[in-house]
Order: structure tokens, then sequence, then C-alpha cells
């Protein structure tokens, strides 16, 4: 999952909550972390992710627990994002 750095990045940050951990289904498959993202609408709050993350200093493999605070990055390349148009709330 690690990639080079791209020049010019647009990114967000948004609060995350690991609210379960799912064991795999089928043998062979990988536990998944359910995540909540706070500041989303609440019928779209929840992502599964494989939960497997990597140490930065060691390099091993570690997993999420749950109730842990975790970031949820989203990024995109300058050519897939335009200017956001102002606001016309009234009020």
């Amino acid at each position: 999952m690690d990639k080079p750095e791209e020049p010019n990045k647009k990114t967000i940050i948004l609060p995350g909550t690991v609210q379960k951990i799912i064991p795999p289904s089928i043998p062979g498959d990988a536990e998944k972390a359910e995540i909540s993202v706070e500041p989303a609408e609440p019928l779209y709050q929840e992502i599964r992710v494989e939960n497997t993350l990597k140490d930065e200093k060691t390099g091993e493999e570690v997993a999420l627990k749950a109730g842990a605070k975790v970031d949820v990055t989203i990024e995109a390349t300058a050519d897939a994002t335009v200017p956001k148009k102002p606001s016309s709330k009234v009020g």
C-alpha cells in the first residue's frame, strides 16, 4: 500500500473509530476492521478494510483493535479535482 509521493495532491483527513473486528468468513480470507467515519452521513459512515497495517519503524505487520481512534485520509491528484464553488446559502 506504500506509494511514492506525488506532487500537488489534494487531501482531507477525517476522524474515525474502529467499531469492530470481523473475523474471516472464508478460510484464507483476511480479517476486516469496521471503521466509523464520524463526519460522514449516517447511512455511509461505516467502511470495512483489511485489518493489516505496517509499523513505520520496524516494517512489521500490525492490526487495529476495536475502539481504536484512527484517521481516514482521502487523497486525489490535482487533475482529479475542480475548484469548489462558493456556497449560496440564504440566511
